[in-house]
């Protein structure tokens, strides 16, 4: 069975800190990015979201905003440009990620479901989007808070102990448990429910805030005359995020299929989780879970959200998913050439400058059909 995380985040914050501000017109560009981590159904910023003042009208015009959510948005509103930009960070290293295969993380403009029809089902993919969503605003908070970005947060003092040989304790360590409290806080508001849906979009939520912390790592600065490193400071810190993209890319790849069950509890019928086959090891905490299976993506296809790969680039001496045999499903490729101008025959003068001459090159562009 799958462990449901909960936390209580009433009186974390210190709101005699908070402070009002400017912060909304920051909000202006971030309005629908936040209802991508409500609902990871939206993104398309519209014009009612142009001309608002107040705050209370802001938080209120982002659509599908639960009432944990729309409370969260106006008490801590200063945090909330953090969430929005973790989400899109989020986004872009799933399209990252996802940039050779049948279904690349694609989104669309002007519509309220941002990746269509895909994150209806419970497939890897969408296991996958939570994951990734929700460690990027943990990622985007933490980041936030050591930078100073906010009043309401800082550096982290409790993870320090006794110092290293050769170091001592030095800079502004990154607070990832506040991170994590603040994206499990907003993220998981809407999966209250007692169905199999909202147990597995929890579990992948939390699996992606652990890999935050899983990579944090002790970084380091030197001090002294010509770089002598006499003395050493170290903090804690966050990876690249690329980093986190590329390991749970690993989980989807390795992610754990399940089935639902249903038992009667005091509150009703509830949903659980369990692993479909008792022979592979189970899931913990840091693997993605699925139970529905997942559309080729070969073909369009509106009710799944199938995008299809005609007109894909793909890579031709590739035997992997980005091959032109794969990725076009057996439907054969296109190639056309492309000519491109590009730097070369560059030379270093001292001091210090890099000169250039621009060539035309072509190349051979390889498309589905």
């Amino acid at each position: 069975m799958l462990k449901i995380v909960e936390y209580n985040f009433s009186g974390f914050f210190d709101e005699k800190k908070f402070q009002k501000n400017s912060i909304y017109l920051k909000l202006k560009y971030y309005l629908t990015l936040l209802f991508i981590i409500a609902s990871l159904k939206s993104l398309a910023v519209g014009h009612q979201y142009t001309s608002l003042g107040t705050q209370p009208i802001l938080c209120s015009s982002i659509p599908g905003l639960v009432p944990k959510q729309l409370r969260f948005c106006r008490n801590y509103v200063e945090i909330m440009p953090s969430v929005a930009e973790g989400v899109k960070i989020g986004i872009q290293e799933c399209q990252h990620q996802f940039r050779g295969r049948r279904w690349n993380c694609t989104t669309i403009n002007d519509s309220l479901a941002i990746f269509g029809p895909v994150l209806d089902k419970a497939t890897r993919e969408s296991a996958f989007v939570h994951a990734i969503a929700s460690a990027g605003v943990a990622f985007a908070v933490t980041r936030a808070c050591s930078e100073g970005s906010v009043t309401i947060c800082g550096c982290d003092t409790r993870r320090k102990g006794p110092p290293g040989e050769g170091w001592k304790w030095g800079g502004c360590s990154e607070d990832v448990e506040f991170g994590s409290m603040v994206s499990r806080e907003f993220a998981d508001a809407r999966e209250n429910r007692p169905d199999a849906r909202s147990a597995m979009n929890r579990h992948n939520n939390e699996a992606g805030r652990v890999s935050i912390t899983d990579h944090m790592y002790l970084k380091c600065k030197c001090h002294g005359l010509s770089g002598s490193c006499e003395v050493k400071t170290c903090w804690w810190s966050q990876p690249d995020f690329r980093v986190i993209g590329d390991y749970m890319k690993d989980k989807y790849d390795s992610a754990s299929e399940m089935v639902v069950e249903k038992h009667r509890e005091s509150r009703g019928w509830v949903e659980t989780l369990r692993p479909k086959y008792t022979f592979f090891k189970p899931p913990t905490e840091t693997d993605l879970v699925y139970y529905e299976s997942s559309p080729n993506f070969c073909e369009p296809n509106p009710e799944t959200g199938s995008f299809g790969t005609r007109d894909r680039i793909c890579n031709l001496t590739s035997h992997g998913i980005d091959g032109c045999d794969l990725l076009c499903c057996g439907r054969g490729h296109n190639t056309r050439t492309e000519n491109r101008k590009e730097k070369c025959h560059c030379i270093f003068h001292w001091c210090c400058y890099v000169s250039c001459q621009e060539c035309t090159r072509v190349y051979d562009v390889h498309t589905c059909k």
